[in-house]
């Protein structure tokens, strides 16, 4: 049931689009391995081969250390409603900061978020779909507002302080390179 793209075409591309939530999966050789749920408008399609996620800031920063230490990252959709579908995207990711040099560039294709602390720019090298039908229909009721109010009451100042104390190393020790962007 499974069938694998060489790039993202236009239908997944679509679906991609239309979906709440993503998930997002990086590890090291060694390590624990990461697998976080995001949410918001933070992910562009800018090519079939060639994805934007905008990382806002959270407790951990596990996907920039193990984005330094090893590019490797799979993104992964589920069709919670409708036709049954999974959508994983492997590739390879770099990481772009504030203050980088095409920082600007990259985050003007989002509309801005408070706590936005990275993007990762992602070489899609392998789509895959497989059928998705133990994956149960859910009811959308809209995005949680929580964490960007959160971070609009921190400021800009606050959320560099929760920077150094919170996001400087992963679980495993790891820098994130956050030192670099403060």
């Amino acid at each position: 049931m499974a069938k694998q793209y060489p790039g993202i075409p236009d239908h997944l591309k679509r679906f991609i689009e239309a979906q709440p939530l993503f998930f997002v999966a990086t590890a090291t050789a060694e390590g624990h391995i990461n697998l976080s749920p995001k949410g918001l408008d933070t992910l562009r399609v800018v090519g079939p081969d060639r994805v934007l996620w905008l990382n806002l800031t959270g407790s951990g920063n596990e996907s920039a250390a193990h984005v330094r230490r090893d590019g490797r990252m799979t993104l992964m959709f589920c069709a919670f409603e409708g036709d049954p579908l999974i959508l994983r995207l492997y590739g390879r990711a770099r990481m772009v900061q504030q203050g980088d040099a095409d920082w600007v560039e990259l985050y003007s294709r989002f509309e801005p978020l408070p706590g936005a602390r990275q993007l990762f720019d992602m070489e899609v090298e392998l789509v895959q779909t497989s059928c998705g039908m133990g994956v149960p229909l859910m009811e959308y009721l809209g995005q949680r507002t929580e964490l960007v109010d959160w971070a609009t009451k921190k400021g800009d100042e606050g959320l560099r302080d929760y920077w150094r104390e919170k996001n400087r190393v992963s679980l495993d020790g790891l820098p994130t390179g956050i030192d670099e962007a403060l």
